[in-house]
Parts: C-alpha cells; structure tokens; sequence
C-alpha cells in the first residue's frame, strides 16, 4: 500500500451551514490561520463510501460500467462547507491517502462565488491551490476509485487553511458560459450507474462530460449544459452533469488551456477525443490507451437524445457549459418527468425541447403569456431560455429579469 501526505449552490447552502465548522476562531495571525479540520462525515450527494475514524474508504457496491466504458469500483464523499473568518485567493488542503492495488484517491475543492459553486479543482496534499475568485465558503469533495478486485483507497486527516501564496489570475469565472461545437453519442446503458451514483432509467434526462470538474451531485444541477441541434428545426435541452466521459475522465476542454487538467496544448473547447479521431493527437488515442473510434465530447442520456432533440444518430451539437460563466440562471423544479420548452408564453406552444430534473437554465429575459400552476406558484411569466424557446416560471426557481 502506497502512503501519501498529501458541501445545490445558493439553495442548499443555508443547510450546509448548520454544519459547517466555523474559522472564526481560529488562533494565529491573519495571515496564517491554522488549519481547520474537516469532519470525516460524508454529506449530501455521497456515494459508496463509508467511515473508519476519520478515514474516509471506498464503499462495498460493485464495479459498475458508466459512460467511459471502463469497468471499476468508485465513491464520492462531499464534506461539509467550511467558512473562513476572511475572504482567501487560495487554501492548502492536507490530508493522507491510501491507495492499493492500482486504486487512486483525490480530494477536490470549489468556493462559494456570487452566490454560486465554482467548479471543483483538485487539491494537491500540502500545496496551495488557487479559487477562482476570493471566497470565504469552501468545500471539500474525496472521490476514491479502484479496479474491480482488490483493495480499496481511502482519505483521512483532511484539514483545509486559506493561504495567500497562490495568484488567482486566470482562474476567475469569464464573463459568459463557453459555448462549442462537438460530437454527442447516446450514452445508454440503462441499468447501470453513472460516476455520481445516479442509477440510469429508461429514456433519461442527463448529460456525461469527460471530466468530474463538473460533475454534479446525484439529483442536483448546479452543473448543467444547454445541448442544441444544429440542423434543421433547432431544439435545446438543459440537461445536468451526472457522468463522467465519454473516452477521458480529465478533459475539461470547456476550461482555457493553461488551466486544463490534461492536454493543456490544445484550444478551449476542443475534446481530446476530437482532436484524437481528426488529427491523431495522442496517437490517436485516448488517457487509457485506447484507439479514439469517434470525435464525442458528450454523451447523452436516451431522453435527452431521443424525446428532447429529437436525434436517431450521433450528431454535431452545440454544448454551452452554464457554470463556466456569468449570465441569468434558473434551476428546473419538478418532482419527476421533464419541463418542456415551448416556441410561445403559452403550453399551448410547440414543443421545442426539455429541461431535465433539477437542472439549470439559461434566462435571457421574461415575458408575459398563458397563466400557469405549478410548484413555484401560480405566474403568468415565462422566462425565455433561448430565443424563441420558453419555460414558465412557475416551475423554474429564479430571480426577476429584463422583460423582452
């Protein structure tokens, strides 16, 4: 066995908080806080994992095939947000990790910002890692992943302190979501479970991008793409993040280069899978070795291929990634089924595309149009989503925006 040293956004972080351990009191200097300690005590969204002390280890469910088609045993733990006493440009996480047998263990972290999640970072045991802007809210995220058989990977003595050694420049959220051009596959596999622990349903409703930089919590959406068409009548679906592939599982190609886990020389928005199959880039091979049969940068579930942009073959679409910008945001809230996306203020409109459980939206502007009920109220206001597209309000949780 090798050794080493090395918390919904907005809506769920009043809970979190209740338990979230406070820096406040914290002894030293301004500048150098001790570090706090962080609960080895798996929260919301947490999957296949269990607890030994202050150890966090890989749970006992089986090797299951997602999106990557590579067949290994994984788990998620999510700690409890920590507060500091001031606003920091960086922290130093610590902790130990246990990985046998050709496993692996990470410890991630994301900040609070504008009343929103970043997007998670992996933190090297002892090293500073820079937030994409100051933050006094953090959270902590062990993902733990082994081969089907053998011994299991496990994260202890996690503690996290704010630092100032680490310039941010570079990492602050850019001003609109990137929005590219790339492959989809159907993903399928209906059965089986994603990388969040999220157990696939016939004709489901989500997406799997090839890096858990972006990888939501099973349920949530606060990491969600826009998938249109981009032939024909085009449609849209919002759909949220809750696999990791297809091919890599370290490509956030939606990320500026310089900041990229893997295949830094390579544009923003350019997979690697992509590059792999036009260009043999790589060899023409993917990070495990295999030979890249096709240019896909996402995978969608069958609801979103089939119901909500009406696809019957892998196709070209264009991907815009919500939380890699600013911009107006609403979140999907229905209890089962889909939101439709109508071409009017009226459910009497054409169906134009879907908004998944949970799942974030753009909003461009609101309107006025046929007065609807549903879990947020009664409104006659729609939120127009893309031009020409509409969901009501009243199943959307969102602020007031600019008539249109």
């Amino acid at each position: 066995m090798r050794i080493t040293t090395r918390s919904k956004a907005a809506l769920c972080v009043a809970a979190a908080l209740a338990a979230a351990p406070l820096a406040a009191a914290l002894p030293g200097s301004a500048a150098t806080p001790d570090p706090v300690t962080v609960a080895a005590q798996p929260a919301e969204g947490s999957t296949n994992v269990k607890v030994d002390g202050n150890r966090i280890i890989l749970g006992d469910a089986p090797a299951a095939m997602g999106s990557t088609e590579i067949t290994q045993r994984s788990g998620i733990a999510n700690l409890d947000p920590v507060r500091f006493d001031a606003s920091t440009s960086s922290v130093i996480v610590n902790y130990l990790a246990g990985t046998p047998d050709k496993s692996t263990a990470e410890v991630d972290v994301r900040a609070m910002v504008d009343e929103r999640w970043s997007e998670w970072t992996t933190a090297r045991a002892g090293t500073p890692t820079a937030l994409p802007a100051a933050s006094d809210l953090v959270q902590l995220r062990i993902i733990v992943i082994a081969p089907p058989q053998g011994g299991s990977p496990w994260v202890g003595d996690v503690s996290v302190q704010p630092t100032d050694k680490v310039d941010p420049s570079g990492m602050t959220i850019q001003a609109a979501p990137l929005k590219s051009r790339v492959f989809a596959t159907r993903e399928g596999l209906v059965g089986g479970t994603t990388a969040n622990g999220h157990v696939i349903i016939s004709r489901d409703h989500f997406v799997a991008l090839p890096s858990r930089r972006g990888l939501a919590n099973n349920g949530a959406g606060n990491y969600s793409v826009k998938v249109c068409t981009t032939t024909g009548s085009i449609r849209c679906a919002f759909e949220p993040v809750w696999d990791v592939g297809p091919w890599n599982t370290k490509d956030d190609y939606w990320n500026p280069s310089a900041t990229r886990e893997m295949w830094k020389d390579l544009p923003q928005g350019r997979p690697e899978a992509q590059a792999a199959y036009q260009s043999g880039y790589n060899g023409g091979k993917d990070m495990f070795g295999r030979t890249v049969a096709n240019p896909a940068g996402i995978d969608l579930a069958d609801g979103t291929f089939w119901d909500a942009l009406l696809l019957t073959n892998n196709a070209w679409v264009d991907a815009t990634y919500l939380w890699s910008g600013d911009g107006g945001r609403g979140t999907v809230s229905i209890t089962s089924g889909v939101l439709n996306i109508r071409n009017a203020a009226t459910s009497a409109g054409a169906i134009v595309g879907m908004a998944g459980k949970s799942a974030q939206v753009s909003v461009e502007c609101q309107t006025t149009g046929q007065s609807v009920a549903g879990s947020q109220g009664t409104t006659n206001v729609w939120l127009r989503v893309h031009p020409g597209m509409y969901v009501s309000k009243a199943w959307v949780v969102a602020g007031t925006f600019a008539a249109c």
